[in-house]
């Protein structure tokens, strides 16, 4: 439900930046039995049962010879990003047995189907008491840095309802120069969120040495769909405080943020020495 809810949430975020001049966004969800008898036959789809999403804007519409590679890796239409947004979708659906087809036509829109195989007969078992993941609620100042603005607005979203203030950076660069004029004007961040792959040249990683050249105490956090990379695994022997995989739920987001906050014993001291913030250990 989580990587399907961070689906829906995507391609939404993405049809509402297609209309900068307004319009109406529509998200459709039937039923749809689809056999070789099916009027319209949809390639790779197979016959079944499946639950329809569609999301349909009224957008600036996707060029015909972008099509084809509009979920390829890196691929974008927009100016700036990395096109991954749309790749981690595909990714999602395609573990989920499931398809996803975008139809378009430029300055009339954009229409986003997804098809998840419906479970008819299965019966859930029922959850236990007790291990749905409260939401945890929280205070202080938080930085989210990662290229994908869908995800930067999620966090944003999530983050604010649970009580914290958040700011955004899309690049390491504009993270670490961020960081360091809020340290300056004495608004130090309690957490850092970094995406480990970010575009121009400095990821994560670098970006966290930068930050504790700046702050020897920052708390940050690792980010990351690429489950097997080693700093997920070891984040600790980088300088990250925590870790969190993507996708991930509010629940989780919520929690790591409040355990990171809430772990750091560190009190810090206004002033500066030497262009560096003094800092002792409580």
């Amino acid at each position: 439900p989580g990587q399907i809810s961070q689906v829906v949430a995507n391609l939404v975020v993405n049809a509402d930046q297609a209309m900068p001049n307004g319009g109406t966004l529509r998200v459709k969800c039937d039923n749809f039995a689809y056999s070789s008898d099916t009027t319209s036959q949809i390639p790779d789809l197979k016959p079944g049962d499946y639950i329809r999403v569609t999301i349909r804007d009224e957008g600036v519409g996707i060029p015909e010879n972008c099509l084809k590679r509009i979920f390829d890796p890196y691929f974008t239409t927009k100016p700036k990003g990395t096109g991954l947004g749309l790749a981690t979708t595909y990714s999602i659906i395609k573990n989920h047995n499931g398809l996803i087809t975008v139809e378009s036509q430029v300055h009339l829109g954009s229409a986003f189907t997804l098809y998840l195989p419906a479970s008819r007969h299965q019966q859930l078992p029922a959850e236990p008491p007790g291990t749905i993941a409260p939401v945890v609620n929280g205070t202080g100042r938080v930085l989210i840095v990662d290229d994908e603005e869908a995800i930067r607005a999620l966090v944003e979203f999530t983050l604010t309802r649970l009580g914290y203030e958040v700011s955004e950076a899309e690049t390491a660069l504009d993270g670490v120069n961020l960081y360091r004029e809020k340290l300056e004007a004495g608004e130090r961040f309690d957490a850092v969120i970094l995406d480990l792959t970010l575009p121009g040249g400095m990821g994560g990683k670098e970006a966290l040495k930068r930050l504790i050249e700046l702050d020897p105490t920052v708390n940050a956090i690792v980010s990351s769909g690429y489950a097997m990379d080693a700093t997920m695994s070891r984040y600790q022997d980088f300088g990250f405080r925590g870790v969190i995989a993507k996708p991930y739920e509010a629940s989780e987001l919520g929690k790591i943020v409040h355990e990171v906050i809430e772990s750091s014993h560190v009190n810090l001291v206004s002033d500066f020495d030497g262009g560096r913030l003094a800092e002792r250990v409580a």
